[in-house]
């Protein structure tokens, strides 16, 4: 339509969130459908967090807060990042925002400009390139493989960097592959980001808390304190707390960035709800002994589907050390004919393939920027995952 924002050609829909509609209409439809496509923990959220936004709700906290978050849960996220990732802030380097999405989306909004080059180490999250571009900015994707676990080189990264670069976006636990960076691998990035003080870093660490096989997460500010002061330190509660409704997300940072992403903040979304944000100061400050409970239960269903998967025909998926995500490859499916005569050229005929002839929602490679891949959500019912990877073996097994 010729009245639209020349904006929005610039950017598409979310596959994931596609995906996840397609699936829903199926399933209206009468279809039997298993959803592997959501990054949405199949858990509750506990009941301490519900009953302290049901307080809020009671003395009244339904009013319009500070712009970019109360004085009590700055103070929460002050403390968490102390805590828990050994990282000092104060009140005038902490936001609040609708979600860890919204978190970044301030960021580059507040910061590109026509021209300047966000580094996005491939797979990424769906959402990366778009709100990059979004933002007036140009992706720069430097790609890692199966081979390197998903993580991409400090040689790589040097040559991607340019004049005109200014983020990193660095995810870890990663949306989709699960990958994991140590504090050796996370040092090893930092030397080479030290001798390029005009590139800064927006690390999302909204998986923190979900990581597996005894592997010790670090923060990359805390691995690299010497660019804490260029880093921008990107959480929230959705994942680990199954708070994604909730839309809280927050960071740390520098002040003049902070004041900045207020500023975008002030004339869009305003405040986050400040219901949600009373009953993420009890998240944060709560009992965490569910965590633990919740990661052993993640753990089991990674590693059912990775054996379940390698057990398909053509299909390698190697075992992630965070998220709930697995990101198989499926490059000796391609090439194969269905048996209705369809050839299998890309992972998105794939994940079509296991939808319309299976009934299982997942997500292809080409969505994340590296294929012949897709990507299985482990974050749904033992038994659901079990029908699921049992239908893909069956859909593999038919392609000739």
């Amino acid at each position: 339509m010729s009245f639209l924002s020349h904006t929005l050609k610039r950017i598409k829909p979310s596959p994931t969130l596609a995906i996840s509609s397609k699936a829903a209409e199926m399933k209206a439809a009468g279809e039997d459908i298993i959803g592997l496509g959501a990054g949405e923990p199949d858990f509750d959220t506990p009941d301490y967090i519900k009953k302290a936004a049901i307080k809020a709700i009671i003395d009244g906290d339904t009013k319009y807060t500070n712009v970019d978050g109360t004085a009590e849960i700055k103070a929460a996220i002050i403390a968490k990042f102390k805590h828990e990732n050994g990282l000092d802030y104060t009140a005038n380097q902490i936001t609040v925002n609708s979600g860890g999405k919204h978190t970044i989306y301030n960021a580059l909004m507040a910061t590109l400009n026509p021209g300047d080059e966000v580094i996005i180490p491939t797979p990424y999250w769906v959402s990366y390139p778009d709100m990059t571009l979004l933002a007036g900015g140009t992706p720069v994707f430097v790609e890692s493989t199966i081979e390197t676990d998903f993580k991409i080189t400090p040689e790589a990264l040097e040559k991607a960097i340019t004049p005109n670069s200014k983020w990193l976006i660095f995810n870890s636990p990663s949306n989709p592959s699960g990958a994991a960076y140590s504090r050796a691998e996370i040092a090893a990035l930092g030397t080479i980001l030290e001798k390029y003080p005009h590139v800064w870093i927006l690390t999302d660490e909204i998986y923190e808390h979900l990581v597996y096989d005894g592997f010790s997460f670090t923060s990359f500010a805390a691995a690299c304190p010497a660019l804490k002061d260029r880093t921008l330190t990107m959480n929230g509660v959705a994942k680990a707390y199954a708070m994604t409704g909730w839309r809280i997300g927050f960071a740390g940072g520098d002040p003049a960035l902070i004041k900045a992403m207020a500023k975008i903040q002030s004339q869009s979304t305003s405040n986050p709800c400040s219901i949600s944000q009373a009953a993420t100061v009890a998240a944060l400050a709560g009992p965490h002994d569910f965590l633990d409970e919740r990661k052993a239960i993640f753990q089991n269903r990674r590693d059912m589907v990775v054996d379940m998967l390698n057990a398909a025909e053509g299909i390698s998926c190697p075992t992630p050390n965070g998220a709930f995500y697995v990101y198989p490859s499926l490059k000796d499916c391609i090439g194969k004919v269905t048996p209705s005569g369809k050839t299998i050229m890309t992972d998105g005929d794939f994940v079509a393939y296991i939808l319309e002839d299976y009934g299982v929602a997942a997500v292809q490679g080409e969505a994340f920027g590296l294929s012949p891949h897709f990507r299985v959500s482990y974050a749904t019912s033992h038994e659901a995952l079990i029908e699921g990877c049992t239908r893909i073996q069956q859909a593999c097994a038919a392609l000739m």
